[in-house]
C-alpha cells in the first residue's frame, strides 16, 4: 500500500499541474478586436495613415512546388481601394459619360437617377437624415470616402455582371452616383487623383469603435433604463421585386 501510493502522488501531482495550466487565463477582451493602435488624432478617416500591423515572414518555398505570381496575375486579384485612394486604377470618367451607362446597367434596380426602384435601394437622397428617426443610409448621406464608392462599384456591379466594365466607365459611374449627390460637376473629371479629393457630407461621421460594446452579463430588468424604445420599418424589406407596391421611402 506504501508503495501504491508513493506512485500514485507523482501521477496526481502531474495531474494537477495539468489541470493548473488549462484554466484560463484572465484577458483583455478589446485586444480581440484591435491588433493595433490607432495613430495619435484623427483617428475615424481612412485617409489618415494606420500603422502597418506585424506581418510573419512566408515560409521558405519548396523547391519544385509551385512559382511565383506574375504581376497581370496580381492584378486581377488586388482590386482593393483603400478611403485615402490608395490602389485605385488608372482610367478617368464623368458624370456626363456616365449617365448612359448607368441608364444601361443599373437603372433597372436603382431607377434613372438613383432613387430606387422596389426593393432595391436609392443611391441619393437622404441628405441630413442620419440624426432622425429614418435615417436613409445613401451615397450621399452616410458614405465616408468616395474612392470606397468606386471601390463597391466595380466589385459589385453590375449586379449580373460585377467587374465586367473598363476602368473608365467605372470612373464615369462612380462620377455619376457622385453627381445625383450634388458632390461633383456633370463636366468634373473623376481620376485616381481627383476622387479622393470629393469631400462626402459623412466624412466626419465615424467614430473608432470600442469594442466589446455590450456587457457580458445578459440584463434581466430595466435594461431601457428609462430610455424609449422606437421601431423603423423600411416596406422594401417586405414586398416581392416587382410586386409595385414597395416605395422609395420608408413606411
Amino acid at each position: 500500500m506504501r508503495r501504491a501510493a508513493a506512485i500514485g502522488a507523482p501521477l496526481l501531482a502531474i495531474a494537477g499541474f495539468a489541470l493548473a495550466q488549462q484554466a484560463p487565463a484572465p484577458r483583455d477582451m478589446t485586444a480581440l478586436y484591435r491588433p493595433f493602435e490607432a495613430p495619435p488624432g484623427e483617428r475615424t478617416r481612412a485617409d489618415v495613415a494606420w500603422p502597418a500591423p506585424a506581418v510573419a515572414a512566408l515560409p521558405t518555398p519548396i523547391a519544385g512546388i509551385g512559382r511565383a505570381a506574375t504581376a497581370p496575375e496580381i492584378v486581377g486579384w488586388d482590386i482593393a481601394v483603400r478611403g485615402d485612394g490608395r490602389n485605385l486604377p488608372p482610367g478617368r470618367g464623368t458624370a456626363k459619360q456616365g449617365e448612359e451607362l448607368f441608364i444601361t446597367h443599373c437603372a433597372a434596380c436603382h431607377g434613372d437617377f438613383g432613387e430606387g426602384l422596389d426593393r432595391w435601394p436609392a443611391l441619393m437622397g437622404g441628405r441630413g437624415s442620419l440624426r432622425g428617426d429614418q435615417p436613409r443610409r445613401t451615397v450621399g448621406s452616410f458614405w465616408q470616402h468616395a474612392p470606397g464608392v468606386f471601390d463597391y462599384i466595380r466589385r459589385a456591379m453590375p449586379y449580373a455582371a460585377p467587374q465586367s466594365l473598363t476602368n473608365d466607365e467605372y470612373y464615369a459611374l462612380t462620377a455619376y452616383v457622385l453627381f445625383i449627390n450634388e458632390l461633383v460637376q456633370e463636366e468634373d473629371v473623376m481620376d485616381r487623383d481627383s476622387l479622393p479629393r470629393v469631400a462626402m457630407p459623412n466624412r466626419e461621421g465615424f467614430v473608432l469603435e470600442a469594442r466589446p460594446d455590450t456587457p457580458n452579463e445578459a440584463c434581466m430588468t430595466n435594461c431601457r433604463q428609462g430610455r424609449p424604445v422606437t421601431v423603423t420599418m423600411d416596406s422594401r424589406q417586405f414586398v416581392r421585386p416587382g410586386s409595385e407596391s414597395g416605395t422609395a421611402e420608408p413606411q
